[in-house]
């Protein structure tokens, strides 16, 4: 789906680029990003803005073009870091370096993230999509909000979106579970209400006769305990111990993915034991 560049990042790029750009220099930036048309008339600033926003209405891919505009931005090497008196860091005055550090933020409030080599990502997935418009019409308040917490916190809140990876898992088991009249386990954690559902659906390896479809059913159990001990021991759901898990975005993605991918796996699963 195509995705326009949002009004914060341009008003970002607007206000910084020009300190650091020359006229020239911002010509060959647009044009090296394959930003559409000759340079906008205007000072540094009325250029950025109006070149952004024609992207924004002619570019098949705005963010394609995001992505290569501030590419050699993001991808401008940290400095060594130094210490002050007392053993505490010096805050970095580089231009360069603020501008790189205001761009992750801004990048991670709309939801998105930078990837080297001059990609952007909005976070989704083909499993995340087909997921989004299955659950849509179920009315079943609990999966929506964990699958739009999950997404919407990948970048700026990666521990939270791991909670909500594992949650939705767990809002859809106990959903089957309620629905089809099983009995609940004693203890309603993510492994046990799953070896309810995977049991009922059929989710047994041992039970397929072909090879390579019961090493994927295989690795799918192990993938849902490890969703559970990432959200156990990293998440935003329980507290730290003397070990501190430093969750990046993408390892938020991972699970969230993979998430997504068993809760499709599962609900499709289902439509197709009812539809029988």
């Amino acid at each position: 789906m195509r995705k326009e560049i949002p009004a914060p990042i341009i008003a970002v790029l607007s206000e910084n680029l020009p300190d650091i750009e020359t006229h020239a220099s911002l010509d060959n930036l647009f044009l090296h990003a394959d930003a559409p048309g000759e340079p906008p008339e205007g000072s540094k600033p009325v250029k950025t803005q109006a070149w952004l926003r024609r992207i924004n209405k002619e570019s098949a891919e705005p963010l394609a073009v995001l992505g290569k505009l501030i590419e050699c931005h993001m991808e401008f090497p940290e400095p060594e870091e130094k210490m002050g008196l007392f053993g505490d860091p010096l805050p970095n005055r580089d231009p360069k370096i603020e501008f790189k550090n205001k761009l992750e933020s801004i990048l991670a409030r709309c939801n998105l993230s930078y990837i080297a080599g001059g990609y952007i990502s909005d976070g989704s997935s083909a499993p995340s999509k087909s997921l989004a418009q299955l659950i849509k019409g179920r009315e079943i308040p609990a999966i929506d909000a964990e699958f739009n917490r999950a997404l919407a916190n990948v970048n700026s809140e990666p521990r939270e979106a791991v909670s909500a990876a594992c949650n939705i898992l767990e809002s859809i088991f106990k959903t089957y579970i309620a629905d089809e009249g099983l009995p609940l386990p004693n203890k309603q954690d993510l492994q046990n209400v799953w070896k309810v559902v995977r049991g009922d659906l059929g989710f047994d390896p041992t039970l397929v006769q072909d090879d390579d479809l019961k090493k994927i059913l295989t690795g799918i159990l192990s993938v849902v305990d490890g969703i559970g001990a990432f959200r156990t021991h990293a998440s935003s759901a329980h507290g730290q111990g003397r070990k501190l898990y430093n969750v990046k975005p993408r390892h938020a993605r991972l699970a969230i993915h993979s998430a997504h991918t068993i809760a499709l796996f599962v609900l499709e699963t289902w439509d197709d034991k009812r539809a029988k």
